[in-house]
């Protein structure tokens, strides 16, 4: 591939696509799966998901009085709890550039009754729509591998975060254990599809999601695009195996 051909595609998937045309697709497939979204969560992970939102939240850091941006917040688990450690004196913002996930998340915390220091924005996180040095932590789970420009996002992340700020992306990774990749190919690549097919209808929809893993950047190289954003002291946590993998970086 040429390098105007770099410039002008990107992937969908195993697909190559033109790059305007990646936000629109994504956004498909977020509508279709936004009603189903934490259910499917659950039975592809049976459960463990909330564990590693549980060990991003113990490494955030986040303290009463701060101010945390949650980018492609989904439904909101993140930003809910979030909402408890900052209190009344601090915000929480939920972001998602899909206005479907964004509405089903405000429903849902509502419904919870966090109200009073949690604002919903609909933001592409390439380009956030943000103050500079704005936020005290930021936290992308399971966000980052859909974004076309990962590198133009991490750049708009380290502008808007205040000096001694962190951001922690928790997303799909490599699997380190022995003979663990082969087990999970199997998972990602037949049953994974299934589960869309039976539970959302939506077959296609669970194809791109897993094949969206596969082509987004392993621990290391993941690491190295933090630091060329500028984020210092980067460091990665495998989690099941590597399966997942959070990553964190500061700026100072």
């Amino acid at each position: 591939m040429n390098q105007q051909q770099d410039k002008d595609t990107t992937h969908f998937g195993y697909q190559e696509v033109p790059v305007e045309e990646k936000v629109q697709k994504v956004a498909g497939v977020f509508h279709s799966v936004a009603d189903k979204y934490d259910v499917m969560n659950d039975l592809m992970s049976m459960g463990i998901h909330r564990l590693w939102k549980r060990f991003t939240i113990e490494h955030s850091g986040v303290r009463a009085g701060q101010r945390v941006l949650d980018i492609a917040g989904g439904t909101g688990d993140l930003a809910a709890k979030f909402s408890q450690l900052v209190g009344d004196g601090g915000e929480v913002v939920l972001a998602d550039i899909n206005a479907s996930m964004l509405e089903v998340g405000r429903e849902r915390l509502t419904d919870r009754g966090i109200l009073g220091n949690i604002d919903y924005v609909q933001a592409n996180a390439e380009c956030l729509p943000f103050p500079d040095n704005h936020f005290d932590c930021i936290t992308i789970a399971f966000g980052l591998r859909n974004v076309t420009d990962k590198d133009a996002a991490l750049r708009s992340m380290y502008r808007i975060l205040k000096p001694g700020g962190r951001l922690l992306v928790l997303e799909f990774s490599r699997p380190v254990a022995p003979g663990l990749g082969a087990v999970y190919d199997v998972y990602s690549f037949k049953l994974l599809p299934m589960m869309g097919k039976l539970v959302a209808n939506d077959e296609d929809s669970y194809r791109y999601l897993a094949e969206s893993i596969r082509m987004h950047p392993p621990q290391d190289e993941l690491k190295a695009m933090m630091e060329a954003a500028g984020f210092e002291r980067c460091e990665y946590f495998n989690l099941t195996g590597g399966i997942v993998a959070l990553h964190r970086g500061y700026k100072f």
